[in-house]
């Protein structure tokens, strides 16, 4: 601060304590809601002085994808048959029910805020999406509608909630009474309940019509009857990165921009997380950095056309 560098604090950023998870399943349960609310408010009320721009959480798809559905960030649930090394869980349900908590978790965080100590300590509140863009990979009805889903099962998952106060419509209908519901009390405290979006974008994709899964082996993964592809017709979207999953396609920041904008009522956005990694650079490239900073350019460059 004393740079000149206004900080935005993130209260939740994948580091439930331990305690609660071995006391009743951390956001697998209601009860982290006011554990979740309790420790807010310790960080408003201690912090809320020099912290302007507060954060509930980051990342909720990540959350429930990576530690309910594949197991491979902690707690590690999923059902076995998706991963061997998962010891419990059940990857058709507790990514819904993660997210669900996660969202009352973030709603009953922000009227707190606003009722004891927004007008006082002057801030604002939001939360932080991560979202890839996705393109038809044909110009057919169905590879449509199938990016359109991708989408509504990344980000609208999450960003419809707190804009209209329920899921997309295609998740009720793709995943019917795996997916909870919320009550009129808790989607009226969901509706508006930010004042910034914060948006973590690295990458797109191409999104397909895919078939229905087996019923024996529901998961979220194919819960969206759609299959996502980095290359079509054996070209890449983009130039690869690093990471695999990670194809360099700056429109696509300009893509999700104009989406929230259309569909969520253009609220104030913060780009919170972009860039990518090169893990093979020597030093004289890591010290000059050129696909980084071309990386950072071209996002810049459309996101500029976005704002114009």
């Amino acid at each position: 601060m004393n740079a000149g560098i206004e900080p935005f604090v993130t209260i939740y950023h994948f580091d439930l304590p331990q305690a609660l998870e071995e006391e009743y399943g951390g956001f697998l349960s209601p009860r982290i809601v006011d554990d979740y609310k309790e420790f807010a408010e310790l960080c408003f009320r201690e912090y809320g002085g020099k912290v302007k721009k507060w954060i509930t959480i980051n990342e909720p798809w990540t959350i429930s994808i990576f530690g309910y559905e594949q197991g491979i960030f902690a707690p590690g649930r999923c059902s076995d048959w998706v991963n061997p090394a998962c010891q419990a869980g059940d990857s058709a349900t507790e990514p819904y029910i993660v997210s669900h908590h996660v969202l009352l978790s973030h709603a009953s965080a922000v009227n707190l805020y606003r009722q004891k100590f927004q007008k006082r300590q002057n801030g604002e509140i939001g939360i932080v999406l991560n979202c890839f863009w996705m393109l038809p990979y044909s110009n057919s009805t169905v590879d449509k509608a199938a990016a359109e889903r991708a989408v509504d099962f990344v980000f609208g998952w999450h960003m419809e909630p707190i804009t209209f106060g329920r899921y997309p419509k295609s998740m009720e209908a793709n995943v019917g009474e795996r997916l909870p519901n919320f009550t009129e009390e808790q989607s009226l405290r969901l509706i508006g309940s930010y004042d910034f979006v914060g948006v973590n974008y690295y990458s797109s994709f191409y999104a397909m019509e895919s078939k229905m899964a087996d019923q024996n082996r529901l998961r979220y993964q194919t819960d969206s009857l759609t299959e996502w592809k980095s290359e079509k017709d054996g070209i890449p979207i983009g130039p690869h990165g690093a990471l695999f999953w990670l194809n360099v396609y700056p429109q696509g920041i300009r893509d999700v921009m104009n989406h929230v904008k259309s569909k969520y009522n253009n609220p104030p956005m913060y780009i919170t997380e972009n860039g990518t990694v090169n893990l093979q650079h020597r030093m004289e490239e890591s010290l000059h950095d050129p696909k980084r900073t071309q990386y950072i350019k071209t996002h810049l460059l459309q996101l500029q056309k976005a704002i114009k």
